[in-house]
C-alpha cells in the first residue's frame, strides 16, 4: 500500500537472525490492538467524509476502534448510540446498498423489564429501521419506528453522542503531548453545535440537527418519548454536519434534497463506465461490488475524479495507489486516469524540501489535512516520500494516451512529464549508476519508500535488513516503463529527438537490470540492491512487476513465472509478497508473506504480456475463490499468506483496509489480462489478444465498451479451451480484432 504506515503485524515477525542490523520501528504504524475483521464495521464515504459504523448503525469507540464520522482527517463524531428504554435494540440485519450509496439497519426491541424485573414489552413488537447516507460533509439519517403490537406503546428513544475531534493519526494510535481545547456546546432549537479549537488555531465544528425536535436535548443526549398506536409509525430525521449547518430548510427537507442529489451524482459518475455480465452470478456480484467500491472511493477534485486509497486509514490522496488504480481501470473508465494525472500534475514538487522528501519533478506520495499534519507532528501534510509515484505517473500518461488518443490532454501535461523524467535522471539516480534509488532525507521520513513500506520489507537472504540507498526491482521496472512511455509521448507530440533519447535510456536500463538483478540460482530477479550494490537474494513478488512493464528479457520470463507460481510463492489464493522459503517469511506479516490483490493484478498483467495467460487465469481463479468467502465479495487490502485449504476460506489480516481502491480494481484488471483487451483509438479498433477465460467463467459480455466516440457490446464465449469473441451491438466504424 502506498502510504505512511507500517502495521504492527508487519513488525511482529520472528526475530531476525543473530547479527541482524537493528532498525527503529516506523513511528507511524497502525497498531493491531483490535481486528477490523472482528468488528465487522460498515463504511460509507462521500468526498472528503467517511463514516465507520457498527452493525447497529452506532458509533461506539474504544481502544483500537476506527469507528466514527471523519472529515478531512479529523473525527467529527466519536460516539453515537441509539437506545430504546435504555437498552440497545436487537440487530436483525445490516445492509449496504449494492452501489454503496446508503446503509440500512433493521432493529427490534429486546425483552424489556421494569425495575421489579417484570416483563413489560415482549421482544420483536417494535421495529426500527435506520437509513443513512453521506453527502457533502454531512451524514443524514432517517429512523422509522413502527409498532407491530395490538396495543398502544409508549417508549423512550435516546440518542447519546459526543465529538472528540481526534486527529486520524491519534485514532490510529499516535500519542500527542498536547491537544487543543473543546469549546462550550451551543444549543439551538433542535440542534447542538460541538466545536474544538486546535493547536493550529483552526476551529472544527460538528452540528447535530434533529427533526422533529426532541422532548429533551442537551450537549450529549437527545430524548424522544414516542407514543404509537397499533400499526402506527413515527419518523425521526438526524443530520450530522462536519461544520455549521446552513440556515433555511429544515432537517427533513435537507434529507430528501441531499438524497436526490446524491443519487443523481452516482448515476452520472457510473454512467461513464463499461459494464460486465457473465455466466457466473457470484462473480457478477463481486464485480459490481468492485465497481461500486471504486466509485465510492473516487472523490471529485478541482482537476477531476481521484480515487482515495482506502477506508478507514487512507481516505485521502495517495499518488502510487491512485496511479495503479487508474492503470487497472483504464479500459473501464479513462476519465479516472485523466483526473489522477491532472491532480498529481497540479501538485508536483517544484523545489527541494527535505522534511517532505520533496525534489523538483517528484510526484506526491500522500496529502493530509488534519491538525497534526498542519503542525508537522507528522510529515504528511504534503509528502513526496515514495520512490515509485514519479515513474508511475509517466507510465500512466503513456497508457492514457494509448487508451484514448487524447493528445490535447497529454500536451497540457507534457511539462510535468518532462519534469518527472528529469527527476528520474538526476535526483532519482543518486549515484549515477542508471538505477533509481531511495533514501529518506530526514529521520522523520519513511524508512522504505516502495509500495512495501514496512521497516523490515527489504532484506538479504539471511534476514539482515538492507541499508540504503536501495534500488528496488519493481522501481527499475517502473523507470523502464516511464522511459518507454516518455518516448511514445514525445513521438505523439512531434519531439523526435527526445523520443530517441528516451527509448535509448529504456534499452540501456533493460540491459543493466538483467545483469545486476537476475539470479539464475533463485530463478528470478533479486528483491533489490542495497546501498553497497549488494543484491538482496530473496524470492519476492516484486519480480513480477518486471514482467508487467516489459523490462524482463523474454528469455527470463518462463523461469520468473515458474518461480512465482511455485508452491512456495503461490498460496492457492494468490502470489505471496515473499516466498515461504525466505528468512523473514511470515504469512501474518504485512509485507513479508501476505497476499495483496493489487500486487497479483500487476503480476497477472505481466504474465499475460509475455504470453502466460493461463497462469494469469490461475491467479484470477485464486483471488475470485477468496472473494467468495469474504463478506460483500469485497477483496480487502490484503490477507494472510497461509496455504489454501480445501473447503475453507483465506485467513484475514486484522487491520486491512476495506474497501481499498487498488484491491477493488483488481478483478477489473485481472479480467482485462485474461482476455487480452487493448485499444487502438487512432484506428478505431478494440483488440483481444489470445483471449482466455478463467475456469469459473464460460461467457463474458462487455457492454458500452468505448473507443473514442464509438461504443460497442462484445461477448466472449469459452470454445475448445479458448475464448471466441463476437460483437453483438455497436458503432459500425468500430472494429473488433481477435488475435489467436
Amino acid at each position: 500500500m502506498a502510504n505512511a504506515r507500517t502495521s504492527a503485524e508487519a513488525v511482529a515477525h520472528a526475530p531476525a537472525p543473530a547479527g541482524a542490523d537493528a532498525m527503529p520501528l516506523d513511528p507511524f504504524l497502525v497498531p493491531a490492538t483490535a481486528s477490523l475483521q472482528e468488528r465487522r464495521a460498515l463504511t460509507l464515504k462521500h468526498g472528503d467524509t467517511f463514516g465507520v459504523f457498527d452493525r447497529n448503525g452506532d458509533i461506539v469507540t474504544g481502544a483500537g476502534s476506527p469507528e466514527g464520522l471523519f472529515h478531512r482527517d479529523t473525527r467529527h463524531l466519536s460516539h453515537f448510540l441509539l437506545t430504546l428504554e435504555g437498552a440497545r435494540p436487537m440487530l436483525l440485519s445490516s445492509t449496504l446498498r449494492d452501489d454503496n450509496a446508503a446503509l440500512t439497519c433493521d432493529l427490534a426491541n429486546p425483552d424489556l423489564f421494569d425495575p421489579e424485573e417484570r416483563l413489560v414489552l415482549v421482544h420483536d413488537l417494535l421495529h426500527l429501521r435506520r437509513f443513512r447516507f453521506l453527502w457533502q460533509g454531512k451524514c443524514f439519517e432517517r429512523i422509522v419506528v413502527r409498532n407491530f403490537d395490538t396495543t398502544v406503546r409508549r417508549v423512550r428513544l435516546i440518542f447519546d453522542f459526543a465529538a472528540d475531534f481526534a486527529d486520524l493519526f491519534e485514532v490510529r494510535g499516535t500519542q500527542r503531548a498536547r491537544r487543543g481545547m473543546l469549546n462550550p456546546p451551543q444549543l439551538g432549537d433542535g440542534s447542538v453545535a460541538l466545536s474544538y479549537i486546535g493547536l493550529d488555531g483552526v476551529v472544527r465544528t460538528t452540528t447535530l440537527g434533529f427533526d422533529p425536535q426532541p422532548q429533551k436535548l442537551s450537549a450529549t443526549r437527545a430524548i424522544y418519548d414516542v407514543e404509537l398506536l397499533p400499526g402506527e409509525r413515527q419518523l425521526i430525521f438526524v443530520e450530522i454536519a462536519c461544520g455549521e449547518v446552513p440556515q433555511g430548510a429544515e432537517v427533513r427537507r435537507r434529507f430528501f434534497l441531499a438524497l436526490r442529489d446524491a443519487r443523481r451524482e452516482l448515476r452520472y459518475a457510473t454512467a461513464r463506465a463499461a459494464s460486465v455480465e457473465t455466466s457466473n452470478q457470484i462473480f457478477d456480484e463481486a464485480f459490481r461490488r468492485s465497481v461500486s467500491d471504486l466509485y465510492m472511493l473516487v472523490t471529485e477534485t478541482p482537476e477531476g475524479p481521484y480515487p482515495y486509497a482506502g477506508i478507514p486509514w487512507f481516505s485521502t490522496v495517495f499518488g502510487r495507489d491512485a496511479i495503479i488504480t487508474a492503470l487497472q481501470t483504464l479500459w473501464l473508465d479513462p476519465t479516472i486516469a485523466q483526473g489522477v494525472l491532472r491532480h498529481l500534475a497540479a501538485n508536483q514538487a517544484t523545489s527541494f524540501d527535505a522534511a517532505a522528501d520533496a525534489e523538483p519533478g517528484k510526484i506526491l506520495h500522500e496529502v493530509r489535512y488534519g491538525e497534526m499534519a498542519e503542525l508537522r507532528e507528522v510529515p504528511f501534510r504534503r509528502y513526496y516520500g515514495s520512490i515509485d509515484s514519479t515513474p508511475l505517473f509517466v507510465m500512466l500518461a503513456g497508457a492514457y494516451l494509448e487508451r484514448t488518443g487524447d493528445v490535447a490532454t497529454i500536451r497540457t501535461l507534457w511539462r510535468n512529464v518532462r519534469a518527472a523524467l528529469d527527476w528520474l535522471d538526476k535526483e532519482g539516480d543518486r549515484d549515477g549508476d542508471g538505477f533509481v534509488e531511495y533514501g529518506r532525507r530526514t529521520a522523520e521520513g519513511l524508512i522504505n519508500q516502495g509500495w512495501k513500506d514496512s521497516h523490515d520489507s527489504v532484506f538479504h537472504a539471511d534476514g539482515t535488513l538492507a541499508r540504503g540507498p536501495i534500488a528496488l526491482a519493481e522501481v527499475q521496472a517502473y523507470a523502464y516503463g516511464a522511459w518507454r512511455a516518455g518516448a511514445e509521448l514525445a513521438g505523439a507530440l512531434g519531439e523526435g529527438a527526445l523520443m530517441a533519447i528516451f527509448a535509448n535510456k529504456a534499452e540501456r536500463l533493460r540491459t543493466a537490470f538483467d545483469e545486476a538483478f537476475f539470479d539464475a540460482k533463485l530463478g528470478t530477479y533479486v528483491l533489490a540492491l542495497d546501498g553497497e550494490k549488494r543484491p538482496c537474494r530473496v524470492r519476492a513478488s516484486n519480480a513480477g512487476h518486471a514482467l508487467y512493464t516489459g523490462l524482463a528479457l523474454s528469455a527470463r520470463a518462463e523461469r520468473v513465472v515458474a518461480t512465482l507460481m511455485d508452491v512456495t510463492s503461490f498460496s492457492g489464493w494468490g502470489v505471496r509478497t515473499v516466498a515461504s522459503t525466505e528468512a523473514r517469511y511470515n504469512p501474518m506479516s504485512y509485507h513479508n508473506g501476505s497476499v495483496w490483490p493489487h500486487d497479483n493484478a500487476l503480476i497477472a498483467a505481466g504474465f499475460a504480456r509475455y504470453g502466460f495467460r493461463r497462469e494469469a487465469a490461475r491467479i484470477f481463479n485464486g483471488l475470485f475463490a477468496a472473494s467468495t468467502h469474504i463478506e460483500l465479495r469485497r477483496l480487502p487490502e490484503l490477507f494472510c499468506g497461509f496455504p489454501r485449504q480445501r473447503s475453507t476460506g483465506p485467513t484475514f489480516y486484522p487491520v486491512a483496509c476495506s474497501p481499498q481502491a487498488w484491491a477493488a480494481a483488481t478483478p477489473l484488471s485481472l479480467l482485462q489480462s485474461c482476455i487480452g483487451l487493448s485499444f487502438k483509438p487512432d484506428a478505431c479498433e478494440i483488440i483481444f489478444d489470445r483471449p482466455c477465460l478463467p475456469d469459473f467463467l464460460d461467457e463474458v459480455a462487455l457492454r458500452d465498451l468505448r473507443c473514442g466516440n464509438a461504443v460497442i457490446d462484445v461477448v466472449l464465449r469459452r470454445s475448445a479451451g479458448e475464448a471466441a469473441v463476437s460483437a453483438i451491438k455497436g458503432s459500425a466504424e468500430l472494429s473488433v480484432i481477435t488475435r489467436a
